[in-house]
């Protein structure tokens, strides 16, 4: 094949009149042809479509150190701008999930089951969901991720106790598995390398809405992940990273559509985040809550959508025969102290140290937003108490800062709520009075004292 065939074979650009291709001159004629990373941003910004061929080449290239920041940059946001179809989105997750390692587990007993969540604020549902599942008789892989923007991380969460360990080895990732059957760990640096550097530099460059790369970011680790079944728990209302119902659905239904082409079962689960889930925001306060989910308590709303998770996933995987029977599995697993043993064993084999309830840290500050009057209570921006948090030192404000482990906020009232003026509706725990002034500037904005009841919050519900 000559070589301008070649190019048109690879799917250069759609309009080639209107760019000159280039190849790189370390390729040789008889080897794979390495397009200039140039041309193929040209592609995406003047509206074109990216050939499979491409993407594998800009992304390996991207991987090996042959494509630069930069131009990844330029990629994204032209992505941004036009999206990608659904042959572009299939190639692009395909090209991401084998840019690395990807895991078997076909030599161990048990499904292998996992939830994702979209991020919101005070969104704690894997720490307790993950061990109910393997006393349930699941396996759990979960390869997590840290806070974005407003909203927190679970590895964030899970670096509050003490000692605990998130980098782990490949080796031993696989020996906690099958000794524990759980990990929550970061993502390691052969498992999906491609996403691993795209997904910090999406957060640098304020791309991190983009549907078709959030849904290509998620199930390339998903995939690599080794998975017999999925729950996807898809966050709307202002608490969440995408508190647009419509854009939740829009990444529902693509990553449904990647699960199927690439033969994965998953369930979509669609929840609220109009106002906080439970009672704690911050890290330290978040692991006591879960602590207290898998203890047999915690506040309802909390243990309702986690068992209701869980019961979805123990269904999808074959551990139950209906979703009645899914979730009375996991309220058991809770009750008899099943899943707070899986828990114990897990942070042991991760490095956790000393007594949970006396060891997490606390700001040794405390203060109080207070009603500024009397009413009904009614959580109008869920988002800003995710600021709120992060004025505090509660959440990175840039890639790789620190956080504090200790600052919170504890809700003591709820949306709907009675209140009377003065009436203490947020405690906060501070360190220093570090931007407790911003907080409670935050907190006014977040909520509002009406003078009738406000509309109740959004449902959860699974998604056909």
């Amino acid at each position: 094949m000559c070589l301008r065939g070649k190019l048109e074979w690879l799917g250069f650009c759609e309009r080639r009149e209107e760019c000159q291709l280039r190849v790189d001159p370390r390729a040789g004629l008889g080897s794979a042809v390495r397009v200039d990373p140039r041309d193929v941003i040209r592609v995406k910004r003047d509206g074109g479509r990216l050939s499979p061929e491409l993407i594998d080449d800009f992304l390996t290239g991207y991987v090996e150190g042959r494509v630069e920041d930069y131009h990844a940059s330029a990629l994204l946001m032209a992505i941004f701008c036009y999206g990608l179809d659904d042959a572009e989105l299939w190639a692009w997750t395909r090209s991401m999930l084998e840019s690395g390692t990807r895991f078997d587990w076909s030599h161990m007993d048990g499904p292998m089951v996992d939830k994702h969540s979209t991020g919101g604020v005070g969104d704690k549902v894997s720490i307790p969901l993950a061990p109910a599942l393997v006393a349930c008789g699941a396996k759990v892989p979960m390869i997590s991720g840290r806070g974005l923007g407003h909203t927190g991380g679970t590895l964030d969460k899970l670096e509050a106790v003490p000692g605990l360990v998130t980098e782990l080895q490949i080796e031993q990732i696989r020996s906690q598995l099958a000794d524990v059957g759980m990990f929550i760990a970061a993502q390691t640096p052969d498992l999906v390398p491609a996403d691993r550097k795209l997904y910090a530099l999406r957060d640098a460059a304020g791309l991190v809405e983009a549907i078709p790369l959030i849904s290509s970011s998620i199930m390339s680790k998903k995939l690599a992940e080794g998975l017999d079944a999925l729950v996807l728990d898809v966050k709307f209302g202002s608490g969440a990273f995408l508190p647009d119902i419509d854009k939740g659905l829009q990444l529902a239904s693509r990553m449904s559509d990647l699960a199927k082409g690439f033969g994965l079962p998953m369930t979509v689960v669609l929840s609220s985040m109009e106002q906080p889930l439970g009672r704690m925001v911050g890290h330290a306060n978040e692991i006591n809550e879960s602590l207290d989910c898998l203890r047999g308590g915690g506040p309802k709303d909390l243990v309702d959508l986690t068992i209701r998770q869980g019961g979805e996933a123990l269904l999808a995987c074959g551990l139950a025969d209906n979703l009645e029977s899914g979730e009375a599995r996991m309220r058991t697993s809770f009750q008899d102290g099943s899943a707070m043993e899986v828990f114990e064993r897990f942070l042991k084999a991760q490095g956790g140290q000393g007594d949970l309830t006396a060891d997490l840290p606390t700001a040794p500050g405390e203060a109080h937003f207070l009603a500024p009057e009397s009413g009904f209570l009614a959580c109008v921006d869920y988002r800003e108490v995710g600021v709120a948090l992060q004025g505090l030192g509660g959440a990175r404000v840039e890639i790789g800062g620190g956080l504090d482990h200790g600052v919170g906020l504890e809700i003591l009232a709820r949306h709907g709520d009675k209140v009377e003026r003065g009436q203490p509706l947020v405690r906060i725990t501070h360190r220093d009075k570090r931007g407790l002034e911003g907080c409670l500037e935050h907190l006014a904005l977040a909520y509002h004292v009406l003078s009738e009841a406000p509309d109740p919050v959004g449902e959860t519900r699974t998604l056909g």
